[in-house]
């Protein structure tokens, strides 16, 4: 569903404006009444494995844009992936195709750790600016190569525009995803609803505030700095999960290997970790174990 461009959005009757706010909404709440070993609250941690694919999607293609993300692969991955270790905790990994094909080694790596790959495009491109048959191949394409490189068929995707084209619903819909985790209705899972219609299909909200790139994102010519002290960024998350925890609902955190795994922030999440841990009545999942368990396909 796409705007008119011949009007002001005040100039809109409501036979337009409603069906745009209608053609993806949030549906019935998926929280459950009783999470696995009567944890009090579910933990779904989850990083974005980009790489150097935002650089290649804008045509940036100089060797020190490029090094940037290629840091995240050969620096912040296996750090990660040690803390992780460390701390018991299993991730879901959404990988643009085409930083799975340049680094197949780290998938191989996360398979082996036990961590779950989603689909997350092909070269990180702004799905909402595309038509329906190319967002539609280019999904397809990252689900066949994450499938050929890492044994398994994902079931999850996160748009690399946290959002949603006119197309992408009918497409995830399509392709048979069980779960996405792009959109941000509600702190919990939902099911998506497509113009009044249930879809079956499993909402993991993010946000913004459990993302680190808001906090430590750099862009020298857009003039974007980092503006958040790690320990503030740590102390934000840990009223997240407390939030989470009080509602007996889900904490779901978003983070980049290239952001997060420097050597000055990585120490927030291995915090972050011992604190979720100590609070003694979790369940660590990644979001396919979440997104199988709200939907009631595994309840055991």
């Amino acid at each position: 569903m796409s705007a008119p461009t011949d009007e002001q959005p005040w100039q809109w009757p409501e036979s337009t404006w409603r069906p745009i706010v209608e053609h993806v909404r949030a549906g019935r709440s998926l929280t459950p009444q009783a999470w696995p070993d009567d944890a009090s609250v579910a933990v779904a941690i989850s990083f974005d494995s980009d790489h150097e694919t935002p650089a290649l999607r804008d045509s940036a293609v100089t060797p020190g844009v490029l090094s940037g993300g290629q840091y995240g692969a050969r620096v912040a991955l296996p750090r990660i992936r040690k803390l992780l270790a460390r701390q018991r905790v299993p991730a879901s990994f959404f990988v643009p195709a085409v930083s799975a094909l340049l680094y197949p080694e780290q998938i191989d790596a996360a398979v082996e750790d036990g961590h779950e790959i989603g689909v997350h495009g092909w070269i990180h491109e702004r799905n909402t600016l595309l038509e329906r048959a190319d967002e539609r191949d280019l999904t397809l394409r990252s689900l066949d190569t994450l499938e050929k490189l890492s044994g398994r068929r994902p079931v999850g995707i996160r748009t690399p525009s946290w959002d949603f084209s006119p197309n992408t619903l009918d497409i995830i819909r399509e392709l048979g995803f069980l779960y996405d985790s792009s959109l941000m209705a509600d702190d919990d899972p939902y099911e998506l609803v497509a113009a009044g219609e249930p879809t079956g299909i499993v909402e993991l909200p993010v946000e913004w505030i459990r993302d680190d790139a808001p906090y430590f994102g750099m862009a020298r010519f857009a003039g974007i700095r980092p503006y958040t002290a790690p320990s503030a960024v740590l102390e934000i998350w840990k009223r997240e999960f407390d939030g989470a925890r009080a509602d007996r609902g889900v904490f779901q955190l978003t983070m980049h290997p290239s952001i997060i795994g420097h050597r000055s922030r990585l120490w927030i999440l291995d915090e972050l970790l011992t604190y979720i841990r100590e609070s003694g009545d979790v369940w660590f999942a990644t979001h396919e174990q979440l997104a199988t368990y709200v939907a009631g396909k595994d309840n055991s």
